[in-house]
């Protein structure tokens, strides 16, 4: 008799088909709705595999939100170093690969905002949330000082003010992408962060 074809894959492989198999549940029922149980359904496997590999429910959710942040941030680094040497060339395409398809889909929503109500309840989640964010708002603080925003208050002010522009660009295209199209979120965004920056005295 054959073995079940998850016998013969690599430990890594099955910890990341256990991970976006979580992230699929995650989309598909919301935070209240993942279990071991619908997690092994969805990869295909038993229940005691999963639990081989991660310590309970939450390691796992746990470890998808690592694992989800972690494919968009290599998306963001991916379009930054494709830019060039452009200081704000480089500004704009971190911004706007944030409405590219593979970050500003619905799918992906779903599995944050499932990730999001949890904030609140897991300490872990929490962290990882408030890790990542930080993260994001250095990664723009940088991208802003290359582009000659000096001054640390105002760079971290226009920072959160970029942040919340992307965030909602592309709350907008997940939900309503007929309305807003790619092509117009980006050329907002150029428009409005041109702005910002053009107003600081040292930019």
């Amino acid at each position: 008799m054959s073995q079940p074809a998850y016998s013969r894959a690599e430990p890594d492989a099955r910890r990341l088909s256990l991970i976006e198999a979580a992230a699929r549940v995650l989309a598909e029922r919301g935070a209240s709705g993942i279990s071991v149980r619908h997690v092994a359904v969805a990869a295909g496997v038993s229940p005691g595999l999963v639990g081989h590999y991660f310590e309970g429910i939450d390691a796992l959710i746990a470890q998808t939100y690592v694992h989800v942040a972690a494919q968009v941030n290599a998306a963001l680094e991916l379009a930054v170093d494709a830019a060039g040497a452009d200081p704000r060339e480089r500004l704009h395409a971190y911004v706007a690969a944030n409405f590219g398809p593979s970050i500003a889909d619905p799918a992906l929503l779903a599995t944050w905002i499932a990730f999001w109500s949890l904030v609140r309840t897991h300490p872990a989640v929490a962290r990882l949330h408030a890790d990542n964010y930080g993260a994001f708002r250095a990664d723009i603080e940088k991208l802003l000082r290359a582009c000659g925003v000096i001054d640390a208050g105002a760079c971290q002010q226009l920072a959160i003010g970029v942040t919340a522009l992307i965030d909602g660009l592309w709350l907008e295209l997940c939900l309503s992408p007929d309305t807003l199209t790619i092509d117009i979120a980006c050329a907002i965004a150029r428009q409005q962060i041109e702005g910002l920056v053009a107003r600081e005295p040292n930019a």
